[in-house]
């Protein structure tokens, strides 16, 4: 690993992967969030000089939340009688479901940032309630809502900015295992949906397991940003109770094996999928395992796997972040 990803980490996983995860497991099995929110990345507040943020609630009595975030340059350029509309895309951060990260997390900020200025686009980014007090498919099924609210309660900054006809759901890490089950749920639903009209999914480091280990996560099982032993915790808690990692939750491939028409709604909508991973990242091997699956079975795909890196290093990479934006740039051109 690079010495940039030793200078990130601040909790070792590998010593004390309950903290790393912000949690403390009790001797009956159940946990206790620590009350400080432990994010273990150094990181700054940006400013954000240059987007506008909106926060809105979906749903209060979940606490489902929503962030907005669109280019200032848009709003002034409005002040002149000039109203362009931007693309949309709804984001899902990650954090394995247990990890108590929300749409206000500091290392996400220059994230939205660069993304709307450079694409540009519109960000509207989605909370969702935690595992283990909300196992899975809760998370799920919150981003699903957050679907409907959105067209069926649009709020005034997307109804003036955002173009619904180009819209785009992306997910990083636990977000990209998110989208990749959102869009197989929604896909047959599109009608339902409108204005929103999907154009594609993007998978970014997205976040899979399976019984067997593959040879990037026995090559990283010690990662200083997702050791197995973290993996494998997240997905105890936030798989379904008595579930393995073999739950298709977990493991697409238990699905697609068993479901031959698994994506012909997909296929049908037209949807592209955009899987980035990098060889530095324990899951890389699951990715390109399931981009070259979605290809063998007809699904339009576009796969970037870099050299290098780390799990969710465009967070903390400023040139990394650069490179990103041009790639979701150039697959977002229709």
């Amino acid at each position: 690993m690079s010495g940039q990803n030793d200078q990130i980490g601040l909790i070792d996983p590998n010593i004390d992967p309950y903290r790393y995860l912000g949690i403390i497991r009790n001797t009956d099995g159940s946990i206790t969030r620590l009350q400080e929110s432990i994010i273990p990345f150094a990181t700054t507040n940006p400013d954000l000089s240059s987007v506008f943020t909106k926060d809105l609630i979906i749903n209060p009595t979940k606490n489902i939340l929503a962030r907005i975030i669109i280019p200032r340059k848009i709003l002034n350029s409005s002040n002149n009688n000039t109203t362009t509309k931007l693309p949309l895309i709804v984001y899902f951060h990650g954090g394995g479901f247990v990890m108590a990260v929300s749409v206000d997390s500091p290392y996400l900020q220059s994230f939205y940032e660069t993304l709307v200025a450079e694409i540009p686009a519109i960000i509207i980014s989605v909370d969702y309630r935690y595992a283990p007090e909300n196992q899975l498919p809760a998370a799920y099924d919150d981003c699903i809502e957050s679907l409907h609210w959105i067209k069926n309660n649009p709020d005034e900054l997307l109804k003036k900015y955002a173009d619904f006809s180009k819209c785009f759901l992306m997910g990083t890490s636990a977000g990209g295992n998110i989208t990749y089950h959102l869009g197989l749920q929604v896909a047959g639903i599109s009608e339902y949906l409108k204005p929103l009209e999907i154009k594609g999914l993007i998978l970014h480091h997205a976040f899979f397991g399976g019984n067997e280990r593959t040879q990037s996560e026995q090559r990283l099982d010690c990662d200083k940003i997702l050791s197995l032993n973290v993996c494998d915790i997240m997905w105890e808690l936030g798989l379904p109770i008595g579930s393995d990692r073999d739950h298709p939750y977990c493991n697409p491939m238990v699905e697609i094996k068993s479901n031959e028409n698994l994506f012909d709604q997909v296929k049908t909508q037209g949807w592209k999928f955009l899987v980035i991973g990098c060889d530095g990242d324990p899951l890389i091997d699951r990715q390109i395992e399931l981009s070259k699956i979605l290809k063998e079975k007809g699904v339009q795909v576009v796969d970037i796997f870099s050299e290098g890196g780390f799990h969710g290093c465009e967070f903390f990479d400023p040139k990394k972040l650069k490179e990103l934006t041009v790639v979701i740039k150039e697959f977002m051109r229709v």
